[in-house]
């Protein structure tokens, strides 16, 4: 789409380029994922928002879903001359880098950040044990509740089956899970949160749980061969959007009809997965946790300026997710379809310039309810 394409050249340069005033704050951005990938770009386009409101020099750097690649990052980062370098570096711990990041970076005397994904695994919490001691330069961290993702989207999918009577022959609703990857603490949790959700059921029983590992094509792949081993499974639930719609795609190919004789759910808000919800092919869709970097962006200002957020904790493991409506639906689209979040103002999130505010906000509701309190 050629918007989408304007919007991505559009976001790299400003990556680069935005706030040009040598003495403001600087932030590096190791984004995991691939420039036109909506999820990731998403992300990028509400901090690159947010910088510009707090006159913060953001770069955003893609790692291409090539966890070597970020390491590759942080390592050119450190061996930068120390005028070039990052006043902080924002990184997600997918494929679990974040603690061999962290210590490269601190090596260098840079500051890191992780949002988004935390370290949560007991080896990396015995290697880097927490903020701020061993490694001084790692401030913090700003998860979403993924669990929440997992859980509000395995629900409303169990309700709509329960509702609609799409029963097995032993009289049990049979669900596929189609998750991320087995190691990035943000996948694990959903798929923590999916079976708090059948477990709370009781008449649902999970034929098969795979990894397709956030791709579109594995997860059709995956499911052409799931549906055949599990014909009674008309329930499908996915950790992402990407993936939901690999499953669709391959229930349409051997003639169903997603939202009628099946029920799909997903995550993250894309404008395919937005308008899918309200034509009802998709069933249940959870999201608006993309706003993690700006958020944290907002933390890194509060601290640069003599406000630090220990006072709330240093990981900091908030809700943020919505489970959307159809209408819900149809206003993201009108305000941010086209991925743009200058209509958000991030100021006021801030302690440093909101001195009354005691304590930050993450849900990504208010930034619905802000945008139309201002039309």
């Amino acid at each position: 789409m050629c918007w989408l394409r304007s919007v991505i050249i559009f976001s790299l340069s400003l990556g680069y380029f935005l706030c040009c005033d040598a003495a403001a704050m600087s932030v590096t951005f190791l984004n995991p994922g691939k420039p036109d990938e909506i999820y990731w770009l998403t992300a990028s386009n509400s901090m690159l928002a947010a910088a510009k409101d707090l006159d913060v020099r953001l770069e955003v750097l893609y790692a291409n879903r090539n966890h070597l690649n970020t390491l590759t990052q942080a390592k050119q980062l450190a061996a930068r001359e120390v005028k070039d370098r990052p006043d902080y570096v924002i990184l997600s711990n997918d494929h679990a880098v974040g603690f061999e990041v962290i210590r490269i970076l601190d090596a260098a005397n840079i500051k890191t950040f992780l949002a988004f994904s935390g370290l949560r695994e007991q080896s990396e919490r015995l290697l880097a044990t927490v903020p701020r001691l061993h490694f001084p330069g790692w401030l913090g961290s700003l998860e979403p509740r993924a669990e929440e993702a997992g859980y509000l989207t395995a629900r409303a999918l169990i309700q709509h089956g329960q509702q609609n009577q799409l029963l097995g022959s032993d009289g049990r609703l049979h669900m596929l899970a189609i998750a991320g990857d087995r190691s990035t603490p943000a996948s694990l949790k959903r798929n923590e949160g999916m079976r708090r959700a059948v477990a709370e059921a009781k008449d649902v029983v999970v034929d098969q749980e795979v990894y397709a590992e956030w791709s579109r094509a594995k997860a059709q792949e995956q499911s052409e061969w799931l549906f055949q081993r599990h014909p009674q499974a008309r329930l499908i639930w996915a950790g992402s959007d990407l993936m939901a719609f690999g499953a669709m795609d391959s229930w349409k190919n051997k003639g169903g009809q997603p939202g009628k004789d099946a029920y799909f759910s997903a995550v993250n808000t894309s404008s395919e997965a937005l308008a899918a919800l309200e034509s009802g092919s998709l069933t249940a869709l959870a999201g608006g946790h993309f706003i993690a970097g700006a958020f944290g962006l907002v933390m890194l200002y509060d601290y640069h300026h003599g406000k630090d957020f220990k006072d709330e904790g240093l990981e900091l493991d908030r809700s943020m997710f919505i489970l959307f409506s159809k209408d819900e639906a149809r206003r993201f689209q009108r305000h941010f379809g086209r991925l743009d979040f200058s209509q958000v103002d991030f100021k006021k999130f801030s302690k440093v310039l909101n001195p009354k505010l005691k304590k930050y906000d993450f849900n990504f509701r208010q930034i619905l309810t802000q945008v139309e309190k201002h039309q």
